[in-house]
């Protein structure tokens, strides 16, 4: 699992590139407070090596909560900035602080 933040100079945006390494998932999105935890407004691209792959525009100075969909199944990212407990769901979402 892996995060990458590139802050852009000419906007406060933050492109934020998700990757998830799930080889037997046929179906990987992420999902969170930027897209009102949509499973159909984040998908990632499976890669050939077996790499799911995606880029989302965060409005910078924010924290937003995550998860991965993994074939119907929340994951969280191991490198995530921090953790939060949600009540709803019963356990931890990851957190990404811009």
């Amino acid at each position: 699992m892996a995060i990458k933040k590139q802050f852009l100079k000419s906007k406060p945006v933050c492109k934020v590139t998700f990757t998830l390494a799930a080889e037997e998932a046929k179906k990987v999105a992420v999902v969170g407070s930027f897209n009102e935890w949509n499973e159909k407004a984040t998908p990632l691209k499976k890669l050939k090596n077996g790499t799911f792959k995606g880029t989302v525009d965060l409005e910078s100075d924010q924290s937003y909560e995550f998860r991965y969909l993994v074939d119907s199944t929340f994951v969280n990212d191991e490198e995530a900035d921090s953790y939060i407990w949600n009540e709803y769901a019963g356990s931890e979402n990851a957190v990404i602080k811009l």
